[in-house]
């Protein structure tokens, strides 16, 4: 951004517009009692916003990508509930505090998350498996298979 003058910052006499260039200080979200950059505490209730999970469906089976990046594969559950519920939760610990630290922005989500997911009837939900790498959780439930309709022909009288 420094390469881009502002008018919000008349130390370098310019008179180019950067529009973006307020969003380091602004913060549109800063009443609302769930986050705040500004507030280490809320951190804790933020993860769950940030969770961000993709589910696409192939012949084969559900697919299910989650980001969860720094997560270990033993700080995830994977878990059907109610027969058809697909549960993807855990939890990202909150950072250690040194009190010689000095914390100028906090942007990273810590806490609990949990996204829950209806199967549809068609999903075997015995043969869910799950894996994790590079910070991506795959969970893929496999369809059953759809038969197609015997089609008998009936003949005409008449």
């Amino acid at each position: 951004m420094a390469m881009v003058p502002s008018f919000f910052d008349n130390r370098r006499g310019s008179s180019i517009l950067d529009p973006f260039s307020a969003f380091d200080i602004w913060d549109p979200l800063k009443d609302f009692p769930f986050t705040s950059s500004n507030s280490l505490i809320s951190r804790e209730n933020s993860a769950s916003v940030n969770t961000r999970i993709d589910w696409k469906e192939t012949p084969e089976a559900h697919v299910f990508k989650a980001d969860l990046p720094g997560l270990k594969k033993e700080e995830v559950k994977v878990e059907i509930e109610d027969d058809r519920v697909l549960q993807i939760s855990g939890e990202r610990s909150v950072e250690k505090e040194d009190k010689n630290d000095t914390w100028h922005r906090v942007e990273r989500s810590s806490g609990k998350f949990s996204r829950r997911f209806r199967l549809p009837e068609n999903a075997k939900v015995d043969q869910v498996k799950a894996s994790m790498e590079n910070g991506v959780l795959t969970v893929t439930v496999p369809k059953e298979e759809v038969k197609k309709p015997e089609v008998k022909a009936i003949e005409i009288f008449g």
